[in-house]
C-alpha cells in the first residue's frame, strides 16, 4: 500500500515539472511577440554615395623622361713644367683656390739666376767696349781728313765697333733666353681655378711635361648629358632646358649636341651651360628632364579607382547612371603608366564613361549607389 502511494507522488512531481516548463516557454514566446509588435519597424538601407570621375580616351599620353649626366669644368688640365729641375716650392693643397697668374709651384732656379747675373755683367762689359770703339772711330774719322790716321786704321776701328754691336745683340738675346728659363721655372695658373690633385711634393726632380697638379677652372662649368639619339634631334641649341642638380631645378641653355654616338652607352652627348651662381663641382651628377609623347590609346584615372584583378589586370567600377542613382559594373583595364596618384589605363571602358573615383573596395559589382555631383575629367 505504501509503495503505490510513493509512485503516485513521483508521477505528480514529474507532471508539475513539465507543466512549469510549458508555462515558462509559452510566457517567453508571448513576450517576444509583444516586443516585436511594439518595437521599431525595419529602416530601408540608404544607397552608398560615391564620387564619379570621367574616363576621357586619348590617342597618346605625355610622360617625363630623365637623362643622367655629369658636371664638367669648362677647362681642366694636368699642369707641369717645361724644363727639368727640382721642385723648391709647392704650397697649395687639394681644393685650394688659385687666381690667374699666381704661382702654383716653383723650381730651384739658383743656377739660372747666377747665370743671368754673369751674362748681365758680360753685357755691361760689351756695351762699354762698344762705346769706346764708337768714340775712337769718331776721332779717327776726324783725323783721317787731315791724313793723321790711315784708312786701314779707321776701317779697323769702325769694323770693331760693328762687331761689338753684334756681340751686344747676342748677349742681350742670351740674357732673354736665360730669363725665359727662369720664368719657366715658375708654374703659374693659366686661369682662375682650384687645385684638384697634387702629384708630386717639394724636393722631387721633374722632367719636362711631368704632371705636377691637376687644375680645374672655376668658371665655364658645363653639363654633359647622354641623350637618346631619337630625342637629340628635337634639342635646339640656344633653348633653355630644365636640369635637376642637388634636388633643385636649374634652367640652362643648350650649347651644342655632339655629332657622334658613344660606342658603349649608344647615346649622344648634349652640352649645357650652367649659370655662374649655381654651386656645382666637377664630376657631380645632373639630370635632364624632358617631356615626350607616347602613342597609346587610353585615359587617365585616379589610382584610388583601381582594384587589383587577375593575371596582372586591374578592374574599375563603371557607373550605369539613372539620374542621381547608378548601378556599378565591373570593367577590366591595363595600367600602362603611373604618374603620382594618376594612372594611364587601357581596357574595356568607352570614352566619356563615368567610374567610381575611390573607395572601390567597399562596393561590389551590381550595387546601387548614389552619385554625388557631375562626372569630372
Amino acid at each position: 500500500m505504501c509503495g503505490f502511494v510513493g509512485m503516485d507522488k513521483q508521477k505528480l512531481g514529474s507532471l508539475a515539472g513539465v507543466g512549469a516548463a510549458i508555462f515558462i516557454t509559452v510566457g517567453l514566446t508571448s513576450a517576444l511577440h509583444v516586443r516585436f509588435a511594439l518595437g521599431d519597424k525595419t529602416v530601408a538601407r540608404v544607397p552608398l554615395t560615391v564620387e564619379p570621375v570621367q574616363y576621357i580616351e586619348q590617342a597618346y599620353y605625355q610622360r617625363d623622361v630623365s637623362y643622367l649626366g655629369l658636371i664638367s669644368a669648362g677647362r681642366k688640365a694636368d699642369l707641369g713644367f717645361e724644363v727639368v729641375g727640382t721642385v723648391a716650392q709647392l704650397p697649395w693643397r687639394e681644393g685650394s683656390p688659385v687666381t690667374k697668374g699666381e704661382i702654383i709651384a716653383q723650381l730651384d732656379d739658383s743656377a739660372l739666376q747666377t747665370h743671368y747675373r754673369a751674362t748681365e755683367a758680360d753685357l755691361d762689359t760689351t756695351r762699354a767696349e762698344l762705346e769706346l770703339a764708337r768714340l775712337k772711330a769718331e776721332r779717327q774719322e776726324e783725323l783721317r781728313a787731315t791724313g793723321a790716321v790711315s784708312r786701314e786704321a779707321f776701317d779697323e776701328t769702325r769694323l770693331r765697333a760693328e762687331a761689338l754691336e753684334s756681340r751686344v745683340a747676342a748677349t742681350q738675346a742670351r740674357l732673354e733666353s736665360i730669363q725665359i728659363q727662369i720664368d719657366k721655372a715658375s708654374l703659374r695658373a693659366p686661369y682662375d681655378g682650384v687645385i684638384g690633385d697634387r702629384f708630386i711634393h717639394e724636393g722631387a726632380v721633374v722632367n719636362p711635361g711631368t704632371p705636377v697638379v691637376h687644375f680645374i677652372e672655376n668658371a665655364g662649368r658645363e653639363a654633359n648629358i647622354g641623350v637618346a639619339v631619337s630625342r637629340a634631334d628635337a634639342l635646339q641649341p640656344g633653348n633653355e632646358y630644365l636640369l635637376t642638380l642637388r634636388g633643385q631645378e636649374v634652367s640652362s641653355p643648350l650649347l651644342t649636341v655632339r655629332p657622334d654616338v658613344d660606342p658603349i652607352t649608344r647615346v649622344t652627348t648634349a652640352v649645357f651651360s650652367l649659370p655662374a651662381d649655381i654651386p656645382a663641382v666637377d664630376g657631380e651628377p645632373v639630370t635632364l628632364r624632358l617631356t615626350e609623347e607616347v602613342p597609346a590609346i587610353g585615359g587617365w584615372l585616379p589610382i584610388a579607382s583601381l582594384l587589383e584583378g587577375n593575371r596582372g589586370l586591374w578592374t574599375v567600377l563603371r557607373l550605369d547612371r539613372d539620374g542621381d542613382m547608378a548601378i556599378t559594373v565591373r570593367e577590366a583595364v591595363e595600367v600602362i603608366e603611373i604618374r603620382g596618384d594618376q594612372a594611364f589605363v587601357h581596357g574595356t571602358l568607352a570614352d566619356r564613361t563615368e567610374v567610381v573615383a575611390s573607395g572601390v573596395h567597399r562596393i561590389t559589382p551590381g550595387t546601387v549607389v548614389s552619385v554625388s555631383g557631375d562626372g569630372v575629367e
